[in-house]
């Protein structure tokens, strides 16, 4: 909401009409405005299609006003791209709770979907390419810091098997990555269900790791 209007009670006049009085914002109220505006707008539009002046007549407020707070556009698009990065990052790690791997895998595979739903105009900024550097990464760093958290956990269950534990990181990158394009697809589709998305996903990732190869080996003729 851009400024609240009061009214004015202390006109005792009847034959006067009451004046409004606007309450400002604090500089952190604006400053959450402003991101907010810019998370939809650069949903929609991406970064090169939108101006720090659609923004700031979004918001009802002068361009210099969204510099004072971001010192441009770049620096806004820079803080809703943080944002949204800690977002996820924080929804999968806090929901890997589980004690049997499989069921990890389904948090992870439900954390994300629930991002995509929860917050879409995040995810359609996140998984485009960033015209400017991040100081969190970029998407294809965010998916290694997730498969970073799916790493220890195959680490763990290749050892129990007797496989390479040093190949977990291929594994968990493989996994991760297969749950994030598909969620690109699914944001469009939003169909099947996401219950039923996550179900195949982790089938497809579980049956496959559960009929692991110790030492897999290429069956054509191209060697390398």
């Amino acid at each position: 909401m851009i400024d609240a209007v009061a009214t004015d009670s202390s006109n005792t006049s009847n034959d006067k009409p009451r004046r409004a009085r606007r309450t400002r914002m604090t500089g952190a109220e604006r400053r959450e405005q402003l991101l907010e505006i810019g998370r939809t707008v650069f949903a929609a539009k991406g970064f090169e299609g939108t101006s720090v002046e659609e923004i700031a007549a979004k918001a009802g407020v002068s361009k210099p006003v969204v510099y004072e707070h971001f010192g441009g556009k770049e620096g806004l698009y820079a803080v809703v791209v943080d944002r949204e990065m800690r977002r996820l990052l924080d929804m999968v790690t806090s929901s890997l709770t589980a004690g049997h791997p499989r069921e990890l895998c389904e948090q992870a595979a439900f954390a994300l979907l629930d991002y995509i739903e929860e917050y879409t105009d995040g995810f359609r900024i996140l998984v485009r390419d960033s015209p400017i550097p991040q100081s969190t990464g970029s998407f294809a760093s965010l998916i290694s810091d997730i498969a970073t958290q799916v790493e220890d956990i195959l680490g763990r269950e290749f050892k129990n098997r007797g496989f390479d534990s040093k190949l977990a990181p291929l594994y968990a990158q493989a996994l991760v990555g297969m749950v994030a394009l598909t969620g690109q697809w699914w944001l469009d589709v939003r169909r099947p269900k996401k219950a039923e998305v996550a179900a195949h996903l982790v089938n497809l990732a579980w049956h496959g790791l559960d009929g692991l190869e110790p030492k897999p080996r290429l069956i054509g003729h191209r060697k390398n």
